[in-house]
């Protein structure tokens, strides 16, 4: 299992689009792995739906815990770290 922290940038933190797109690269690139979130005050979830990423109160500025288990590991959470760590913008700018 690998673990990496990240800190949410995304302005409105992650709501339901940044989770979607997520959620999406985790079903679509890494549907083999197990993905967790520690948030800051230790609570821990399984990311596997967009209710779990809701729960987590992933505000901007929030220092959270990535936790990755599967076959490619370190691709898996530099992959899904970034997207966690991505300023979305919805819709993007022309």
């Amino acid at each position: 299992m690998q673990e990496r922290y990240v800190t949410i940038k995304n302005k409105a933190g992650i709501h339901c689009r940044p989770s979607g797109v997520i959620l999406a690269a985790i079903k679509n690139e890494f549907p083999d792995h197990l993905f967790e979130i520690v948030n800051p005050a230790g609570v821990c979830l399984e990311i596997n739906n967009m209710l779990a990423l809701l729960t987590l109160e992933l505000t901007c500025g929030t220092r959270a815990k990535l936790r990755v288990e599967g076959i490619d590991e370190a691709l898996a959470i530099k992959k899904i770290g970034d997207l966690l760590e991505f300023e979305f913008d919805f819709p993007p700018k022309k």
